[in-house]
């Protein structure tokens, strides 16, 4: 079974990602608290998820570039600048605040906030990219989506994958412009790691903000 899922290049680019988003909407079902723990329970799902495919997924390298830390900024002011000047999608609910949760200035609440820090920089851009501009922009472009080039350029491709990553997001229309970016970043550097890079510099700077600021919304 093991053996058929590493062999399989789609279920590699997948499966990860289904489970995480599995664990992502369990969070909260069990109770308020049960939103922290989840998020530390998929954080760390998410790390051995990427551990264990690492290897059979070649297009996931992190790379470094002028290119990858300016869209990683950009995006980040973006993210934050556009948030008053349009309609969000579907409701927030009750913000994650792990210090409203597990009291102020507590360890337990930094630990939390801690770790969806790490988790939003360090897990979630590896498996985001990996689904959306590497599986499933180029199985828009074509079934078999090896054959296709990760940074080959495609119109209807572009679109639909930016749509469905900014739909993914409360923020849609941030999430829309961010998509565009994130895989503009992979065409114009033909390869992946740039956009995992740029995706973990805005996830970080975010999480900063947010913790600076006690933007607690935007988590």
């Amino acid at each position: 079974m093991l053996k058929q899922f590493s062999n399989s290049p789609t279920a590699v680019r997948v499966v990860p990602f289904a489970i995480f988003l599995v664990l992502t909407s369990l969070q909260g079902k069990f109770g308020e608290a049960s939103r922290y723990w989840f998020y530390l329970a998929k954080s760390l799902v998410g790390a051995g998820m990427l551990w264990a495919v690492w290897s059979q997924i070649r297009e996931m390298r992190w790379k470094i570039s002028w290119e990858a830390v300016a869209v990683g900024i950009g995006v980040f002011a973006l993210w934050v600048g556009l948030d008053n000047f349009y309609p969000h999608f579907g409701t927030a609910g009750t913000p994650w605040n792990p210090h409203q949760q597990f009291g102020e200035g507590t360890t337990l609440a930094w630990l939390m906030i801690g770790v969806r820090l790490v988790g939003s920089a360090l897990v979630v851009p590896p498996l985001e990219e990996v689904f959306y501009r590497s599986f499933i922009y180029r199985s828009i472009i074509r079934p078999d989506f090896q054959a296709v080039p990760v940074g080959r350029f495609h119109w209807g491709a572009f679109l639909i994958t930016s749509l469905i990553f900014g739909f993914a997001h409360h923020e849609w229309l941030a999430g829309i412009l961010c998509g565009f970016a994130y895989q503009g970043l992979v065409c114009w550097k033909k390869r992946l790691g740039d956009a995992m890079t740029a995706h973990a510099i805005t996830n970080f700077l975010l999480g900063l903000w947010i913790i600076g600021r006690g933007a607690w919304k935007f988590w």
